[in-house]
């Protein structure tokens, strides 16, 4: 960083900067944004990013986002307990309510295996997984259906091929969403009617 830029203003720059999807130049303009905004803007911007690390949690049975141990999913007596979606990420959870097409309970993995980049079952939460599909069986009526919605990239058809292997006989039926999605693709950057298809076309592997 130019030694004309001042140290508070490099340092959020370079905050900014180890975001992902922002580079250098964008940095650089939303730090100087923040510089010409109103105060009430800039500190209200920092009590978000405050309040995300301060209030924000994982659900102790989906590994959702939370703002208690169950998410606000976890916790409606009106879902669906026979059906369980399966996805990488929180926001792919966001990308299939946005359709309103899916009514049952979800598991987020937090990742996709990867062994390229090091990322083996272990570093996912499938142990997780696998301890909540035994215990609910155990429990009561086990689950009909699972349906792996991973991204549509090597990395998610890896995890999605591995789940199915793992879940075989523990469930009545594992489904892999159709390919509505394009490869490559992220669930959250989906348009809605592309998420309604891939899940309604969804088949057995």
């Amino acid at each position: 960083m130019s030694s004309a830029v001042i140290e508070p203003v490099a340092r959020l720059i370079e905050s900014f900067a180890r975001l992902p999807g922002i580079g250098p130049k964008t940095a650089q303009r939303l730090t100087y944004h923040l510089l010409r905004a109103p105060d009430a803007e800039a500190r209200a911007l920092a009590r978000a990013l405050i309040a995300v690390r301060d209030e924000v949690v994982f659900c102790d049975r989906c590994f959702n986002i939370s703002d208690a141990p169950l998410c606000p999913i976890c916790r409606d007596p009106g879902r669906d307990d026979a059906r369980l979606c399966i996805v990488e990420e929180p926001l792919d959870v966001l990308a299939i309510e946005r359709t309103g097409e899916f009514r049952g309970r979800y598991h987020v993995l937090h990742g996709a295996i990867s062994p390229i980049d090091g990322i083996g079952p272990d570093r996912l939460k499938i142990r997780e997984l696998l301890a909540r599909v035994d215990e609910q069986a155990a429990e009561g009526p086990r689950i009909e259906e699972v349906i792996l919605a991973t991204n549509p990239t090597l990395e998610g058809e890896a995890t999605a091929m591995y789940l199915n292997e793992r879940l075989e006989g523990r469930v009545g039926s594992v489904t892999r969403i159709a390919r509505g999605l394009p490869v490559g693709g992220d669930l959250e950057y989906a348009d809605d009617v592309t998420l309604i298809r891939a899940l309604q076309g969804r088949r057995a592997l």
